[in-house]
């Protein structure tokens, strides 16, 4: 086919027009990129460059997507993470509660965020300098269509550009998706279209109500140079202080604690260690007994709901159970309170020690 004739908006001093997603592992963030950079290649008759950066490939764990765009036949010789990207996506607005993910927006910047917020109280939760901020309840618009996150973002991330055509968003899904995964067609076709149609967006002037964040690579205490002998990992992938409910995709496991008969199969098959069980009585002998859920682990696999023999665990829409009535912390946590990081391995650490 013929690709679309587009016309890039900006573009830095090299050229090039970026994007960057921040996400962490389950909702699809680097497959959204790698789409991006074919988009732009051979859809839209860009010069184009993409490439992720995560840690570990499992649910949970921090991932980043950049994507670079230039004028048909331009070079693209830059390969390092975008700093300060036209188009930012992020993929739940938890991200930014302790992590930097809108370091580097200016004022020109398109910020596409997945929440159910407004505008105005999302700008103050992520404490945006400025830019052109674009809200899309991404996570219900997948429920309903039975998409993917990724899909309704790809959707908002085109609607936000302000130049990248819908028809385009489509022919990639289709010969991409399409012929991998048939069967998903018409629901990823319909959750890219719900996702550039219920957009909701508003620019905010820079007025100094939130400072400018500028972009740091990530340095840790140990590098090659001061690492101890040994092998030693100081940041593994998942800490006991990982707060891991953004990678939840809408639902997460109810407790019916009058049909739990304490078997421990739940236990057995959580990868996350979300389920607390204390020593008590049952049956007239001493057990192990489920006291409840710290659903800061619980990324929503739904293995415990399948493996529960009894019905003790039943799937729930999250929207609908904001603040679980079985929530127990983590009996291996210090002190009082959720001393929880934001998300991922690379976050602040806020758990007593």
């Amino acid at each position: 086919m013929e690709p679309y004739s587009v016309t890039l908006p900006r573009v830095n001093e090299n050229g090039y027009y970026k994007m960057r997603l921040e996400s962490i592992g389950g909702l699809g963030a680097n497959l959204c990129g790698k789409l991006l950079g074919e988009l732009g290649a051979e859809y839209l008759g860009l010069s184009a460059a993409s490439f992720s950066s995560y840690g570990s490939e499992k649910r949970g764990s921090p991932v980043k997507a950049y994507v670079r765009w230039g004028a048909p036949g331009q070079a693209i010789r830059h390969n390092s993470p975008v700093e300060q990207p036209h188009l930012l996506a992020l993929f739940h607005l938890a991200l930014g509660q302790n992590l930097p993910v809108t370091a580097g927006v200016e004022e020109g910047c398109s910020v596409v965020v997945n929440t159910a917020a407004a505008p105005e109280d999302a700008r103050r939760q992520l404490r945006l300098y400025g830019g052109t901020l674009c809200c899309v309840d991404a996570q219900r618009l997948a429920m309903e269509t039975k998409s993917r996150v990724n899909m309704i973002l790809l959707g908002a991330l085109a609607r936000a550009s302000g130049f990248i055509p819908l028809e385009a968003v489509f022919a990639l899904i289709r010969d991409t998706l399409g012929k991998k995964y048939p069967s998903q067609l018409e629901r990823n076709l319909a959750g890219a279209k719900s996702g550039y149609g219920e957009v909701r967006q508003k620019y905010f002037a820079p007025d100094g109500a939130y400072p400018p964040v500028p972009y740091r690579e990530p340095q840790g205490v140990w590098g090659w140079r001061t690492a101890p002998m040994g092998g030693v990992n100081p940041l593994p992938g998942n800490l006991v202080s990982n707060d891991l409910s953004a990678s939840r995709e809408g639902y997460l496991p109810l407790f019916l604690p009058e049909k739990c008969i304490h078997c421990g199969l739940c236990d057995s098959t959580c990868p996350d260690m979300v389920f607390q069980f204390l020593p008590g009585e049952y049956r007239g002998k001493p057990a192990m007994l489920n006291s409840g859920l710290d659903y800061h682990h619980c990324k929503g696999c739904m293995r415990c709901v399948d493996v529960c023999p009894t019905g003790a665990l039943a799937a729930g829409l999250e929207r609908e159970h904001p603040n679980p009535r079985w929530q127990r912390q983590n009996r291996d946590l210090a002190g009082e309170g959720p001393h929880y990081e934001a998300a991922g391995r690379v976050s602040r650490i806020l758990c007593k020690r």
